[in-house]
């Protein structure tokens, strides 16, 4: 049949809607003036516009290209990726001149370029793969190598493998088994790949490679080899894999240790100290100086337990060592034969020997080393002169007594003596001749009292007295009619008989005061009332008279012209690391503490004029000059090299209160020239919330100096825990009350415990003031505390004392 014989009806032009594809047709402006309806049903988008904004259902990058192909009138094939979450789509347009329109085809080529993605992810993820696979080769500890069981010719090595035979990743593939080890090797290593072939299993021998001087041992190396088979199914081995670790170490740490075991046994011979070893709590050898210590001979030691020597008070706590097999130093006991009791410092370790663990123990004999500490100790609690107690001793009993004395509802009377005029017998005779008569003064002093009174000289002329479980004043009036009695007896000095008279002051507890400084305090005030009534005197503490001191009024004076004459000094107290050793880990830290460095009374601490201070407004200068103080001396530490850690300073509520208390702040770290980082300032709980309106911006500004800031004595019960979250702080400090009681105290316990962990939550660190001894500090170690500050890490020092202190820390640790 031929075109004009067909009817009519199938001559007519095809509809739009009847072609097999989606098309349209477009102006060279992308107006659609005619599209089928596969063309709206290609795309959700466009079956929804109207036909002026098909266009919008196409990202902007390709309707900027597709517009500039539709302006140039002329043929072209264009992809695009939908705006809306579409399919991405094809067109090819033929631009007919006659119509002045496009008409153009277009197919949804969304799974074709998904594949294409998809091609190339995998391609990609091989490559990837691959050199992973030959970085990771590369790079283990071993030499690897692949080869085929048939040929023997190589198909795999890491760099390590190629280059042990002097060749490369590329230019080993292909050569044989005998070509990359040499022949002398091939023959040496083919019995086991033929065990290999035949046995289908892994096959690992040793062997000894000597270097390039046989002569030199110590060049050659040991090493391990494993041949695996790669088996396919249950058939013939179809290739091996090689690898090759060096244990080279493990071979000399193999002679090391039998050599060891020779120097252990010469060593044992020649200490002096006392060495033990024992298997399972059993005495497995001895050195001599052990058993000359203990008085046995080693067959009487061997085959013992241990334990048998160990005195019975301490043979739980070595017991419990030995348990947990603890390698620690600890001060123990033993029995000698005779039943004599020796202290020792007993340092145990764990050692392996021939596969065996052993337990080594190092007894060193203390007896020595225990004298000369209660020697020390005695020093460090007595004055040097008399015998007598020091202020400190007195003063850490005092505190104890006081609480004791609240809880039986018992009386006490502190009474401080002062001699009269002794300055006198100094300047006529000499301090030899005064030594005297302090000498015998503390004597007959001593002797009035009973052997539950405390007495102690708190410097120069001064002594001061606790009478326990007293009843009444007529009880003290006995003590004070014998002192005055005794003290005013004339004593010999050079040929001389010289009378000194006591004024003496007496504070009774609980009525005058219930803390120590308080007691001390007001029994130095009746002092001086004392000797305000003509010397050779007593006075009870009177609070009326109290209130218009003398004493007060001497000691402002004293203030205002000891920071003229510059009587004042900051001591320094060493904060450290909680984690470390027994005495903490790196110092982080030194909390500067004022001293005043009194003509006549000596060192005396801030509870003996801050008060007089801080009501005469002399805070504010002092605060300053402690401020000023502590910077010079970051400085001077940091260009020196002795410490570059931040100095903490404690402010005063006087100064917190000041106004532009910052910017005096910032222009003393500007006269000196240091960074804010170099200070840290301390505010109690009481300081913060008295200022709670105003210490936000005085604590941003002072942060935003540097300068770090912390709250001191925290746990007193001030702080309202919703406005700790909004202060800008940096650490809390625990206050020592706390730490003291550790670990015996369940609810200190309990308390310290959950300041710690709330001051980790809001992202502070925490410190903790007062840790005395290795069981606070492991404690709060092992709670998450970050910094401890204590007599067990430091006392308060003297700048030059803490830097002897810091450099015999270094030496310790570095040794």
């Amino acid at each position: 049949m031929t075109l004009t014989s067909l009817p009519p009806s199938q001559l007519e032009p095809l509809g739009w809607d009847e072609l097999p594809c989606a098309a349209c047709l477009l102006s060279p402006e992308a107006m659609l003036l005619q599209a089928n309806s596969a063309w709206r049903e290609l795309h959700p988008a466009w079956a929804r516009r109207e036909p002026g904004l098909w266009l919008e259902a196409v990202s902007a990058a390709d309707q900027a290209r597709l517009r500039a192909l539709l302006a140039a009138r002329a043929d072209f094939e264009f992809q695009l990726s939908s705006a809306d979450a579409g399919p991405d789509l094809a067109c090819r347009a033929r631009w007919l001149p006659a119509r002045e329109a496009f008409a153009c085809r277009w197919s949804d080529v969304t799974a074709q370029r998904r594949q294409a993605q998809l091609a190339r992810e995998q391609s990609e993820a091989l490559a990837l793969q691959a050199s992973q696979m030959r970085l990771l080769a590369d790079h283990v500890p071993a030499l690897l190598a692949f080869y085929d069981a048939q040929t023997y010719r190589c198909h795999f090595a890491n760099r390590q493998y190629a280059q042990a035979f002097g060749l490369d990743e590329q230019s080993i593939l292909g050569r044989s088994f005998t070509e990359v080890i040499g022949h002398d090797a091939q023959l040496l290593v083919q019995p086991q790949v033929d065990r290999l072939l035949r046995e289908r299993v892994t096959v690992s021998y040793e062997r000894y490679l000597p270097g390039p001087d046989p002569a030199r041992s110590e060049d050659g190396r040991w090493v391990e080899v494993s041949l695996i088979p790669h088996l396919v199914g249950a058939g013939e081995p179809q290739a091996c894999f090689v690898m090759i670790n060096d244990i080279t170490r493990h071979r000399v740490a193999e002679i090391a240790a039998r050599e060891s075991e020779a120097r252990l046994q010469k060593f044992m011979q020649a200490s002096v100290e006392g060495i033990l070893f024992h298997r399972q709590g059993r005495i497995s050898d001895a050195n001599p100086p052990l058993c000359r210590l203990l008085g046995y001979g080693l067959d009487e030691m061997v085959g013992r337990a241990a334990l048998d020597f160990v005195v019975d008070d301490l043979r739980e706590q070595a017991a419990r060592v030995m348990a947990e097999r603890r390698e620690l130093s600890y001060e123990s006991a033993l029995l000698h034969r005779d039943g004599s009791r020796i202290p020792v410092e007993l340092i145990v370790r764990t050692l392996e020997a021939q596969g065996e663990h052993l337990r080594m123990t190092i007894v060193r004999d203390i007896r020595d080393r225990l004298a000369a500490q209660a020697r020390i100790q005695h020093l460090a609690h007595h004055d040097a002169l008399t015998g007598l107690l020091n202020r400190a001793a007195f003063m850490e009993q005092l505190g104890p007594a006081l609480q004791l004395a609240e809880s039986r509802d018992r009386r006490l009377a502190l009474l401080f003596i002062d001699l009269d005029n002794f300055k006198r017998v100094n300047d006529s005779l000499g301090h030899l001749e005064g030594d005297k008569v302090l000498t015998t003064v503390s004597e007959r002093i001593t002797d009035c009292l009973r052997s539950t009174d405390l007495v102690a000289r708190f410097g120069g002329d001064e002594f001061v007295i606790l009478l326990r479980d007293i009843t009444s004043r007529e009880d003290v009036m006995v003590v004070l009619m014998a002192l005055l009695a005794v003290v005013e007896v004339p004593v010999l000095a050079d040929g001389c008989r010289l009378c000194v008279t006591p004024s003496i002051g007496v504070a009774m507890f609980p009525e005058h005061g219930g803390r120590p400084e308080e007691l001390i305090q007001h029994a130095d005030m009746a002092m001086y009332q004392a000797k305000a009534g003509g010397r050779a005197n007593y006075q009870f503490f009177d609070a009326e008279l109290a209130r218009h001191a003398y004493s007060d009024l001497v000691l402002e004076s004293e203030l205002a012209q000891a920071l003229e004459r510059g009587e004042f000094e900051l001591f320094f107290q060493p904060q450290v690391a909680a984690l470390g050793g027994e005495q903490g880990g790196a110092l982080i830290g030194a909390e500067a503490l004022l001293r005043w460095r009194h003509p006549t009374r000596g060192l005396l601490g801030p509870d003996a004029f801050i008060d007089v201070a801080e009501r005469h407004r002399l805070m504010l200068k002092l605060g300053e000059w402690v401020l000023r103080a502590a910077a010079l001396q970051a400085r001077d530490w940091r260009e020196r090299g002795v410490a570059a850690v931040p100095i903490a300073v404690n402010l005063s509520r006087m100064q917190f209160r000041l106004e532009g208390f910052g910017a005096a702040v910032a222009r003393v770290l500007d006269e000196v020239g240091i960074a804010g980082e170099c200070l840290e300032l301390e505010l109690t709980e009481r300081m913060l919330m008295d200022e709670i309106a105003s210490a936000p911006a005085t604590l941003t500004a002072l942060r935003a100096l540097g300068l770090g800031v912390s709250v001191d004595d925290f746990g007193t019960g001030y702080t309202s825990l919703a406005h700790l979250t909004q202060l800008p702080l940096d650490k809390l400090k625990i206050d020592q009350s706390f730490v003291a009681k550790l670990p015996e105290d369940g609810g200190a316990a309990a308390i310290t415990r959950a300041i710690i962990q709330m001051a980790r939550g809001l992202g502070l660190h925490v410190s903790a003031e007062g840790v005395r001894n290795s069981a606070q500090r492991r404690l709060l170690a092992d709670w998450g505390c970050d910094e401890l500050q204590g007599e067990l890490i430091g006392p308060p020092m003297a700048a030059p004392d803490f830097e002897q202190w810091l450099q015999q820390r270094r030496s310790a640790f570095h040794d």
